[in-house]
C-alpha cells in the first residue's frame, strides 16, 4: 500500500462483513478497536494498528479459512500492507497480534476462557498457546507490548451496542502518523 486512502477504502468497501462468531460487522470492530486504543491515550501509530489490525483478512478474503483449518497469516499481509505508511511503531504490533494471543494464553489461564469460539478455533490453527522458550522470546520482542495492549483493545471491540467515531474520524490521526 502507498496511501493511506487504499487502507481506508478496502476497510469501507468491504467491512460489512461480519466479524467471525461476533455481532459487529469487520467495520465495526475496527473502529471500536482504534476508539479504545484512542481513549487509552495510544500513539497515533497505535491507533492505526488498532484501527487496521485486521485488514490482512479484506486483503486475502479470507472469510473463514480458520474453520477450514487454514490460517493465512492475516497479521502479516496487515502489517505488510501498513509498514511503508506507518512504520514498524504500527506495523509490528500488527504482527504480533495473533502472537500476544498465544502468548496471554501461556501466561493466563483465564484468557483461554474469555476466547470467543471463533478465537478457540482460530488459536488451534495458529499453533496454540506459547510453550516456556516461545513466552520468553514473545516478551522480549520490541513491539510485544503494544501487541498486548492491542490484543486487548481486540478482545473487547466486539460489543454490538457500542458506538464509536466513524471512519472519517481516524484520517487525521493516519496522516499524523504517516512516515
Amino acid at each position: 500500500m502507498t496511501d493511506p486512502d487504499e487502507l481506508f477504502d478496502l476497510l469501507a468497501a468491504k467491512g460489512a462483513a461480519r466479524y467471525g462468531d461476533a455481532e459487529v460487522s469487520q467495520l465495526q470492530h475496527a473502529l471500536q478497536c482504534a476508539a479504545l486504543a484512542e481513549r487509552a491515550g495510544a500513539s497515533d501509530a497505535l491507533i492505526m494498528a488498532a484501527l487496521f489490525h485486521d485488514i490482512g483478512h479484506l486483503l486475502e478474503d479470507d472469510e473463514g479459512a480458520a474453520a477450514r483449518g487454514l490460517d493465512l497469516r492475516h497479521e502479516d499481509s496487515g502489517a505488510n500492507a501498513l509498514a511503508s505508511l506507518f512504520g514498524p511503531e504500527a506495523a509490528e504490533p500488527v504482527r504480533l497480534h495473533v502472537a500476544a494471543k498465544r502468548y496471554l494464553c501461556a501466561v493466563n489461564a483465564r484468557y483461554f476462557d474469555r476466547l470467543s469460539p471463533a478465537s478457540v478455533i482460530s488459536l488451534q490453527v495458529q499453533g496454540g498457546a506459547f510453550d516456556v522458550t516461545a513466552t520468553e522470546k514473545f516478551a522480549a520482542l520490541p513491539h510485544a507490548r503494544d501487541a498486548i495492549a492491542l490484543r486487548a483493545w481486540d478482545d473487547l471491540a466486539k460489543d454490538p451496542r457500542a458506538t464509536p467515531p466513524p471512519l472519517a474520524h481516524f484520517r487525521a490521526r493516519a496522516e499524523a502518523s504517516l512516515r
